[in-house]
């Protein structure tokens, strides 16, 4: 006989439910984590926008000849620290400075010759002084004996050669006065500095004397020496680039934001930089000095052509530079060309302009190595002709 076995009725659950405590602990962290996060944004972050599309960037000052040579001597190499009108490279000199020394020669050669236009125009003008003595002798001479012969105490042939002489006082006299005036033409209303064919020979004294110079290059700023490339005797030609001179004190860090966090960016506003060689540990301070004038996009090679069939839209970013604002954070954690950085901008003072409305004030860069050169070649010029010229032969109108 079969039995069918009772079926047990289920539990009756007791009238409390039981408590998931990981369920409330994981749902007040959330709150806790939101509540914060919206504290955080309230007080700072909606005044912070930052970005981890930076690079460190710089000038990289590019070594060029400004005249061909053979490098004959190579004053630095890669990584190498060089100031403001160190050698860099030395030419050989030996053509450059025969062609100076022939210069010099040619100026002392002007000014003598000069020299002798300006005699000779004073012996002209003495000259033509004298002639017209001899014409005033010789009229007075044909007036009185005009009258001897009126009177008949005189021969009329004596009369004659009177007149014969007198005309030819005046010829002479006409001819000298043409003579000083062609010689007082090329001497006329100048000195013997500022004569036409002097200041050529200074002209061409002083592209001989930069010419040679030249023959020796110097750093233009102070920085750190980088893609050295040439070598001892090798020729070179102007305007091919030998090296670079890195200023690593004056890098700056472009910063490529979206065009959504640049509402609130102003000129001026503060910044925090950290780069990837350092880490978090190393912050550097900073300001917004330009915001860029368009996006990355509209200034490249290839610029993008929106107007197709297949388009989709991508926000762009624009640069951002920021100039470090504290030299003496770089000289303990110098920076590289090109290092990756991460930039926090602090959005709250907004008094700053969008963009710059006035002209710099001084030059973004400048070299002062190169100013003496003429001076140089200025005191040389004197000194030539103070040779060539000496101070016992030399008039006001001379000097």
């Amino acid at each position: 006989m079969n039995s069918t076995p009772a079926t047990t009725p289920p539990p009756v659950p007791s009238g409390r439910p039981r408590l998931r405590l990981p369920g409330l602990l994981a749902g007040a962290s959330l709150a806790v984590a939101a509540v914060a996060w919206g504290a955080w944004y309230g007080l700072s972050g909606r005044w912070r926008v930052s970005t981890d599309n930076a690079y460190v960037q710089g000038n990289i000052v590019q070594i060029t000849p400004q005249t061909r040579g053979t490098v004959v001597a190579v004053g630095a190499d890669n990584g190498d620290f060089v100031r403001a009108g160190d050698v860099l490279l030395r030419f050989d000199p030996s053509e450059s400075r025969l062609a100076l020394a022939a210069a010099e020669a040619n100026l002392a050669s002007v000014v003598r010759k000069v020299r002798g236009l300006y005699s000779d125009a004073g012996s002209a003008r003495a000259e033509m002084a004298a002639r017209q003595v001899a014409v005033d002798k010789a009229s007075a001479d044909f007036e009185r004996r005009k009258g001897l012969a009126a009177s008949g105490a005189i021969p009329v042939e004596e009369l004659a050669h009177a007149r014969d002489d007198l005309r030819l006082a005046r010829t002479e006299r006409d001819a000298v006065r043409k003579r000083f005036q062609t010689r007082q033409s090329l001497v006329d209303d100048t000195m013997l500095v500022s004569h036409p064919d002097v200041i050529v020979a200074q002209s061409a004294l002083r592209a001989a004397f930069l010419e040679h110079a030249r023959a020796t290059v110097l750093a233009p700023v102070t920085g750190h020496i980088a893609k050295r490339g040439v070598q001892v005797g090798q020729r070179v030609q102007p305007g091919e680039p030998l090296m670079a001179v890195v200023p690593l004190r004056e890098v700056w860090i472009e910063a490529n934001f979206t065009e959504t966090q640049l509402a609130g960016m102003r000129l001026g506003q503060p910044a925090r930089i950290r780069v990837d060689m350092y880490g978090d540990e190393v912050s550097y301070d900073g300001k917004i000095q330009s915001l860029g004038i368009g996006t990355g996009s509209a200034f490249a090679l290839l610029p993008a052509q929106n107007a197709t069939g297949n388009w989709v839209k991508i926000a762009q970013r624009v640069p951002v530079r920021i100039a470090l604002t504290r030299p003496e954070q770089l000289d303990a954690h110098p920076l590289r060309i090109g290092l990756s950085a991460h930039v926090d901008v602090d959005l709250r003072d907004r008094r700053g302009a969008l963009l710059a409305h006035s002209p710099p004030g001084k030059p973004a860069s400048e070299t002062t190595v190169y100013r003496d050169q003429l001076a140089q070649a200025d005191a040389l010029i004197r000194r030539i002709v103070r040779a060539a010229a000496p101070a016992g032969d030399r008039t006001p109108e001379h000097s």
